[in-house]
């Protein structure tokens, strides 16, 4: 089955690609098969059998991918569905969040997988909100990373970005990210700097620093973007007074919940977190059949 055309125009809407969203359906929904059947299910439950679906939240937070998951269903062959709340709201535990209706094999057939993406990215949604959330009230944004699960970036990146994050580079193509192995490798961080920026004008470019003393140096060279690596609280103050609005500045390295205020309050403009993506709890989320 291929998405509809409401759905593929929704997804887009969201900044998500429908033959991406398409094609990864297909694949997991393989996956789970692996060329055969559900066997339990075609013994236990006859082709004619009907059901009504409920996903629920078992815990309380934010969810994401309910239009992810919905063309998991529409390409496991059920059209029949409602989203019952929006991407990026806050639910409480016990909440519907997606009812779908049909044949009972296949919404069985299609319940791992759909369940398995909203739990992760409802996951992700849900812990962006807290950090962001803790530094409310500060110039500073939470950004990701691109320490995300392969294949799965542009979902994950989404459930960022719905709750309030901001998304870094989505690919190593369309942005640069100077780091210290590049720093080595070409003799300099002001040689790294020049480089790229010959091969690549008009691309962003940010570059890593782990002292002051590289801050200065890269900042003179002509950055845009700093990131301060593993820079303490008191560094990144001193960075920005060092700066004086010359570049934006990122900070990254270790950071915790607990000290998301204290670096946000230094005048940073933003704070790298890749365990938004890399170890976010998966948001508890299951799926209560009903026969019709």
């Amino acid at each position: 089955m291929t998405l509809s055309a409401q759905l593929s125009k929704k997804l887009s809407e969201l900044g998500l690609d429908p033959t991406n969203v398409e094609a990864i359906a297909k694949s997991a929904l393989a996956e789970d098969l692996a060329g055969g059947i559900d066997v339990t299910s075609v013994a236990t439950i006859s082709e004619a059998s009907q059901s009504i679906a409920e996903y629920r939240a078992r815990r309380a937070g934010v969810v994401a991918g309910l239009n992810i998951a919905a063309a998991v269903l529409e390409v496991g062959g059920i059209s029949n569905y409602q989203i019952l709340c929006d991407e990026g709201a806050s639910v409480q535990a016990g909440a519907i969040i997606l009812q779908a209706q049909g044949d009972t094999r296949s919404l069985l057939l299609t319940e791992r997988t759909a369940l398995n993406l909203l739990g992760r990215l409802s996951g992700i949604a849900t812990l962006t909100n807290q950090w962001v959330r803790e530094i409310s009230g500060t110039k500073c944004a939470i950004r990701d990373t691109r320490k995300t699960t392969p294949l799965l970036r542009e979902f994950e990146k989404f459930a960022v970005r719905i709750a309030g994050g901001v998304n870094h580079r989505m690919s190593l193509s369309d942005a640069a990210l100077i780091k210290d192995n590049h720093v080595v490798a070409a003799g300099g961080v002001t040689e790294a700097f020049n480089l790229v920026k010959k091969m690549n004008p008009d691309l962003p470019l940010e570059v890593e620093v782990d002292s002051l003393e590289q801050l200065a140096e890269v900042v003179e060279a002509g950055a845009d973007l700093v990131l301060l690596d593993n820079m303490s609280p008191e560094d990144c103050r001193k960075a920005v007074l060092s700066v004086n609005g010359k570049c934006k500045l990122e900070a990254s390295g270790g950071i915790s919940l607990e000290q998301a205020r204290a670096y946000a309050e230094t005048g940073v403009d933003y704070l790298a977190i890749g365990a938004l993506t890399h170890s976010a709890p998966v948001l508890d989320i299951g799926l209560d059949l009903r026969m019709e």
